[in-house]
C-alpha cells in the first residue's frame, strides 16, 4: 500500500526529473558563463539537483525551479572558487565586463536553448568534440549515450570530452553567443546536435520522447532563424518524416521493421509537411547530407506499400550520401538498398566487405543486416548465427526482442 509520503516523494522526484530535462542546459550554461570552468559548472549543477532532492520534499517545489537550481548551483560555485586563490582571482576578473565586438550577442536568436547550442559549438574545437561536448553539457546526455551515438567506446568518448574541456581552458576560448555573421560557420555543429538529440529520443520510452519533441521544436526555430539555408529545412523534413512513422515502430515492445509497419497509421500531415520542406530546400540547389537523408525518408514515406518502394532511387540517394558524408553506417544502409534494388547477392557482398574492414566492429546492426539478407537468400543456418551475434551486441530491450523473434521464426 502506498503511503501519502510515498506519493509526495514521487511528485518531488517527478518535479526534479522535469527540471533536469528543462533546466539542466541553462543552469550549466549560466555557470560556465560565470566561472569559465566547464567541469566546475557540471559539478555544481549536479550538486544543485542533489540539493533539490533533499530540500524540496521539506520546503515544497519552488514556483520557479530553474531559478532555484541556478541560484543554488551559482552559490556552490562561488563558495568553491573562494576557497582557493586561483578561484578568487577568477572571481575578481569576472567582476570586470569584457567586450569583444567579434563575439557580440545575437538577440535575433529567439530561443534560449538554441542560443546556448550555437554558443557551445565553437569552431576552434574539432567537429566531433564540439558536438559531443554540447550534447553532454546542454542536452544532459550521459557519456555512454553520446558514445553510442558516435559508435565509439565510452572510455574513448570520456577522454574526448576531457580533451575538449582542456583545450577550452588552455586556449581561453570564450563562452559567448556568436555574432550574426559567425552563425553559418557553426551551423553544421548545431545541426548535428539537434539530429543526435532527436535520435536519442526516437524510441518507445516516454521519458526520452521529450528529446525528440525538443529537437523538432528547435529545428523549427532554426528554419525561421536561417530561412536561406537549405540544410535546416532538410533536417526538419527528415525529423518529421521519421516522426510520422513513430506509432508503428513497435508492437507490444517488439520492433516492427519498415516493410511490416501499418502505413494507414502513419501521420500523413507530418509526411506532407516534411515533403514540402524538402522541396523548399532542394529548390535552393545546395544539396547537403540532411536533404539527401530526408529524400530517402520521403521515398519510404510516400510509397503506397513496401513492394512499391523505389529501391533503385534509394540506392542512388545513398550513393550520393556516401559522397557527401562518407561513413560505414551510410555504406551499410546503402548495401540494404542495393540488395533490394539489384539482388541479395550484391547487397551481401557489400556487407561482407564492411565486415572484413572491421569499421563497424561491435555495431549490432552489421550482423543484424547480414542476418536479414541471409534469411532472404534462404541461407538459414548462416542467418541464425548472424542473428545470435547481433543479439549479443543489441543495446536495447526492444531490439533484443526483435532479434529473438527472428531467431524463433528461423
Amino acid at each position: 500500500m502506498t503511503s501519502p509520503n510515498d506519493s509526495a516523494d514521487d511528485r518531488v522526484r517527478a518535479a526534479v526529473d522535469a527540471a533536469f530535462r528543462d533546466e539542466w542546459g541553462q543552469v550549466v550554461a549560466t555557470l560556465i558563463g560565470l566561472t569559465g570552468d566547464w567541469d566546475l559548472a557540471e559539478d555544481c549543477a549536479q550538486d544543485a539537483f542533489a540539493a533539490a532532492l533533499v530540500t524540496w520534499p521539506r520546503d515544497g517545489v519552488p514556483r520557479r525551479p530553474g531559478a532555484w537550481l541556478t541560484t543554488t548551483a551559482r552559490n556552490r560555485a562561488i563558495d568553491r572558487l573562494r576557497r582557493d586563490a586561483a578561484g578568487a582571482a577568477k572571481l575578481r576578473r569576472l567582476a570586470v565586463p569584457a567586450d569583444d565586438p567579434d563575439e557580440s550577442p545575437v538577440e535575433e536568436i529567439p530561443d534560449e536553448r538554441l542560443r546556448l547550442i550555437f554558443t557551445c559549438c565553437h569552431p576552434a574545437l574539432p567537429f566531433a568534440a564540439r558536438v559531443a561536448l554540447t550534447l553532454r553539457t546542454l542536452a544532459g546526455l550521459t557519456t555512454a549515450e553520446i558514445a553510442r551515438a558516435f559508435l565509439t567506446a565510452e572510455p574513448a568518448m570520456a577522454q574526448r570530452l576531457v580533451r575538449a574541456k582542456r583545450k577550452i581552458a588552455e586556449a581561453g576560448i570564450p563562452y559567448r553567443v556568436p555574432s550574426a555573421e559567425l552563425l553559418p560557420q557553426r551551423l553544421a555543429g548545431v545541426l548535428a546536435v539537434l539530429y543526435l538529440i532527436f535520435n536519442e529520443g526516437y524510441d518507445e520510452q516516454d521519458a526520452r520522447r521529450a528529446l525528440t519533441a525538443e529537437a523538432i521544436r528547435l529545428a523549427r526555430v532554426l528554419v525561421r532563424l536561417m530561412p536561406h539555408e537549405p540544410e535546416p529545412r532538410g533536417l526538419l523534413a527528415l525529423m518529421l518524416l521519421h516522426e510520422a512513422r513513430r506509432p508503428t515502430r513497435t508492437d507490444h515492445g517488439v520492433l516492427v521493421t519498415l516493410e511490416h509497419q501499418d502505413r494507414s497509421r502513419w501521420n500523413q500531415a507530418l509526411i506532407t509537411e516534411g515533403v514540402a520542406l524538402l522541396d523548399q530546400a532542394l529548390v535552393m540547389r545546395r544539396t547537403g547530407p540532411y536533404q539527401v537523408q530526408a529524400a530517402i525518408a520521403a521515398c519510404h514515406a510516400t510509397a503506397p506499400d513496401a513492394a512499391g518502394t523505389d529501391w533503385p532511387q534509394i540506392a542512388s540517394l545513398y550513393a550520393e550520401l556516401a559522397r557527401l558524408a562518407p561513413s560505414p553506417v551510410v555504406d551499410l544502409n546503402r548495401a540494404v538498398a542495393v540488395a533490394m534494388a539489384d539482388g541479395i547477392p550484391a547487397g551481401l557482398a557489400m556487407v561482407d566487405r564492411l565486415t572484413a574492414s572491421g569499421r563497424l566492429a561491435g555495431y549490432y546492426l552489421l550482423p543484424a543486416t547480414r542476418a536479414d539478407l541471409l534469411r532472404r537468400a534462404g541461407r538459414t543456418g548462416e542467418a541464425k548465427a548472424a542473428y545470435e551475434e547481433a543479439l549479443k551486441l543489441a543495446p536495447t530491450e526492444t531490439e533484443r526482442r526483435y532479434l529473438t523473434s527472428r531467431l524463433e521464426e528461423l
